[in-house]
């Protein structure tokens, strides 16, 4: 490959994208979809799906994996497979993003199977992953000409162009891939010596007594840390407030008030009086939460109306416009790949009986997926994958989906797991449309050949569908979906609004006043989704997070007379973060395998004086590793001062 200094200006939409000539020339001949890149991608694609499935269902949000995904992409290639091909790095990435991508589906629906106390079998998740998946790819393909060379300059594509700079930046060497690694390496270890060896505990928690009982703690847990230095101080911040409205305020208030009751209240079977302050928000604060997570997928829904309709009618206008040429980076999957997709998904919805939707559900799939993932594939170029309104989207299907299949006859048990799983299906095809849609941006500036990231992106999902899925289980098994270690926001959620639709029996009342604190945050101008995963989560997560944030905060503060160099240090903490944040999230796995063999590894639990469960040496333990964070963010290296 030709050595280059970077991107042209022309990437950043100084002309118009017919005339825009990629990093790699149409005409240069590289290999691109390899073994390699084909291996490697796909063990990116379980590794990133399988830590996304365990933060998410944790913590309610998950880390984008296409910049630590390129930059672990172009060390591998560089520094062991010595080669130096940018196109095999862009496939690379491009197929481990679809792990992250899978998992932010997934685990936003079908565990709510399981929270209703139903049985969830592994074969329903990987069909459910496949069957979205293809729609969300397949959908794309015909708008992509479209949406990414007509619209250059026009739709920024954030996440695209920031991997596509960190592709670009690698190939010509650098240090991040060792950056990332790193933080896996701390990340994996914090949690074998914690979690494993339990030489401290993760939960530390304090009981406030005059406040009736109410507690503050923190997860002393190195993904945390990793995720608040990535949100950032202010989204940090948000959550926190949340966490304090609920469990130093609500928690408190509803023991004060019900302490004197005789009888218990609903939904609880457990009088208040004999309740802690964790049986409280298991009854009644997670219906709270979860009502302050409903208004802020509605109102961010109605705020993205004008841009999703809008979005619609262009892409669809945009269907078969700019001539297509028989250059390598034009080349994308056949329309009859895209329909006979479609008719396959159709078919196989309403005639597999393991998903059981009938043929109106089945359409409704087909349709939902179709509207909802041209409207991904484009929002996504404007706000970004971070900012995509997927839980909005989902939430509005559901919503539909279920009033239609309880008209059709399916009703009780049967009716909700089919609306789970069609909004399951529609789900997985909108957050695969965004991250696809990220995808062929980055593809399109660098230079690669768009078909071949499409098959190779499905091949992705093909391999991590399974991992992912075993991932959910596992921590069922171990935890307990909806548990305090797994609270699995957003499934919850979505549980809630199905059994609602077709029972009407819920506490509505306190999904009422969750929702009155989401338009409170709306007309504040307070981010209400990090406000109400606040609301709804355990402080302990809240405080985690915040820590991480002010180390961010700490770190921009000590470079923020010299850009260039803040930017370096912040990219630096970035990637040690998203290092730490799946070190802990395998390592975690690889517990929960060992607890669900009976296999007892934590020696600390049986030491004779006690230090080891004292709150005071997780404290001691969190803060070594932030204060640990804080200096190697902060130290400058070659790929810092050679900028």
């Amino acid at each position: 490959m030709s050595e280059k200094k970077g991107l042209s200006h022309g990437a950043y939409g100084s002309v118009h994208g017919n005339d825009y000539i990629p990093y790699i020339s149409a005409d240069e001949a590289m290999p691109e979809l390899t073994v390699a890149s084909l291996i490697i991608g796909c063990i990116f694609a379980i590794i990133f799906g399988a830590a996304n499935a365990y933060l998410g269902l944790k913590v309610g949000l998950t880390i984008s994996a296409s910049i630590p995904g390129a930059i672990m992409a172009t060390g591998i290639l560089r520094g062991l497979l010595r080669r130096n091909n940018i196109l095999e790095a862009n496939m690379i990435q491009s197929i481990g993003a679809m792990g992250e991508s899978i998992a932010g589906g997934l685990i936003f629906t079908l565990p709510a199977v399981i929270i209703w106390g139903l049985d969830l079998r592994l074969s329903t998740i990987v069909i459910v992953t496949l069957l979205g998946g293809l729609l969300g790819i397949l959908f794309i393909v015909p708008l992509r000409r479209f949406l990414i060379v007509e619209e250059h300059g026009e739709l920024v594509y954030p996440e695209g162009m920031a991997a596509a700079e960190v592709l670009v930046t690698g190939s010509t060497g650098g240090t991040g891939f060792i950056t990332v690694l790193t933080g896996l390496m701390v990340g994996g270890l914090y949690k074998l010596l914690s979690g494993g060896f339990a030489l401290w505990i993760e939960e530390p928690e304090w009981t406030i007594r005059p406040l009736q009982g109410a507690i503050f703690g923190a997860d002393v847990l190195a993904s945390l840390v990793g995720v608040g230095y990535i949100v950032g101080i202010e989204a940090a911040l948000y959550m926190f407030a949340g966490a304090l409205v609920a469990w130093i305020g609500l928690i408190p208030l509803i023991k004060y008030v019900g302490i004197g009751l005789t009888v218990p209240l609903f939904p609880s079977a457990e009088l208040i009086s004999e309740m802690d302050a964790w049986d409280i928000w298991s009854n009644y604060i997670r219906y709270v939460g979860a009502g302050g997570v409903a208004a802020g997928g509605f109102i961010s829904l109605a705020k993205s109306a004008p841009t999703i309709i809008r979005s619609f009618r262009s892409a669809m206008s945009g269907i078969g416009k700019g001539e297509s040429t028989n250059k390598r980076t034009d080349r994308d999957l056949a329309l009859r790949w895209i329909i006979g997709g479609a008719v396959l998904v159709f078919l196989l919805s309403w005639l597999l009986p393991i998903v059981n939707i009938g043929p109106i559900g089945a359409l409704m799939v087909v349709f939902f997926s179709f509207f909802f993932s041209v409207v991904s594939a484009r929002i996504v170029g404007i706000i970004g994958v971070s900012n995509n309104p997927v839980s909005g989207m989902t939430i509005a299907t559901l919503l539909f989906v279920t009033s239609i299949l309880r008209i059709a006859g399916f009703v009780g048990d049967t009716g909700m797991i089919a609306a789970i799983i069609a909004g399951g299906i529609v789900c997985v095809a909108i957050a695969v449309a965004g991250g696809a849609g990220q995808n062929m941006k980055t593809t399109f500036i660098i230079g690669g050949t768009p078909k071949s990231v499409q098959i190779a992106m499905y091949i992705g999902i093909l391999a991590s569908a399974a991992f992912v899925g075993l991932v959910i289980l596992l921590l069922h098994n171990i935890y307990g979906m909806g548990s305090e270690q797994i609270p699995a926001p957003q499934a919850t959620l979505m549980s809630m609004v199905v059994k609602g639709v077709m029972t009407g029996q819920l506490p509505w009342i306190l999904v009422s006043v969750g929702a009155v604190f989401g338009v409170m945050c709306e007309l504040m101008g307070i981010p209400i989704l990090a406000f109400a995963l606040g609301l709804y989560l355990p402080i302990h997560l809240s405080t985690g997070i915040l820590v991480g944030g002010i180390i961010r905060k700490l770190v921009d503060k000590k470079f923020k007379d010299n850009e260039a160099l803040l930017k370096a240090q912040t990219e630096k903490g970035v990637l040690i973060s998203s290092g730490l944040v799946a070190g802990d999230a395998l390592m975690g796995i690889i517990i929960a395998v060992f607890a669900g063999l009976n296999i007892n590894i934590a020696f600390g639990k049986s030491m004779a004086t006690g230090i080891t469960q004292n709150p005071i040496t997780a404290t001691i333990a969190f803060l070594i590793l932030s204060v640990w964070i804080y200096f190697f963010t902060i130290k400058r290296d070659e790929i810092n001062t050679t900028r």
